[in-house]
């Protein structure tokens, strides 16, 4: 009896900040069919460091005992770093019901990614199998903003075995999954994954 051939990856990965990065280091190890990184944090070889970024990362790396910490964001520092893109009253809200202290470790990682040959914050941008990637940008995002998405993109690109594009969404911020916008952006993601892995869309 001939052994049944191995089927090919059959996940879609989609992830927003950190999750974004965790996307791209799963499409890297060849486990995804398409992938779609929204304002994805940045891996080792993407080089810009806006001052926005630097701003909202402040409120982790600016003590490095958080290492170790779930560090809340206060209110004023959560308007700043996600919600800059929507009014006072939705800012709020979204404070109220999506803040939580988050560990400082992977925020620690990413900023010395480019130190540390050993870093975990690693993509492997050329992988053979890494199938279609999508990068989401949100115009007006403090925390990963275009500079960051862009170099992400770049790296990326030189992948000669996949499609990868990347989108960026007028007038958002880095709260663009669960602000008042966030179809837009499950539809551009949506789209995006069905042209690949729809037969439909593929015809």
């Amino acid at each position: 009896m001939r052994p049944r051939p191995q089927a090919g990856p059959q996940a879609l990965v989609v992830g927003h900040s950190f999750g974004g990065l965790i996307t791209q280091i799963i499409a890297g190890r060849e486990l995804s069919q398409a992938s779609v990184a929204i304002d994805p944090a940045p891996f080792r070889g993407v080089l810009p460091l806006p001052l926005s970024s630097l701003r909202a990362a402040s409120a982790v790396l600016g003590n490095p005992a958080n290492y170790h910490r779930a560090v809340p964001l206060t209110y004023e520092q959560f308007r700043y770093s996600f919600a800059n893109a929507v009014s006072e009253e939705e800012a709020r809200s979204l404070y109220e019901t999506f803040a939580v202290p988050a560990p400082g470790v992977p925020l620690f990682q990413a900023a010395v990614a480019n130190l540390n040959p050993w870093t975990e914050v690693k993509v492997d941008t050329l992988a053979a199998g890494r199938g279609p990637l999508l990068i989401v940008s949100g115009e007006r995002d403090h925390t990963v903003p275009w500079a960051i998405a862009k170099a992400s993109y770049d790296k990326q690109l030189r992948n000669t075995h996949a499609v990868t594009e990347i989108v960026e969404m007028p007038g958002r911020g880095h709260a663009l999954t669960i602000d008042n916008g966030w179809r837009e952006v499950a539809d551009t993601a949506l789209a995006f994954v069905r042209r690949f892995t729809d037969p439909a869309e593929r015809a």
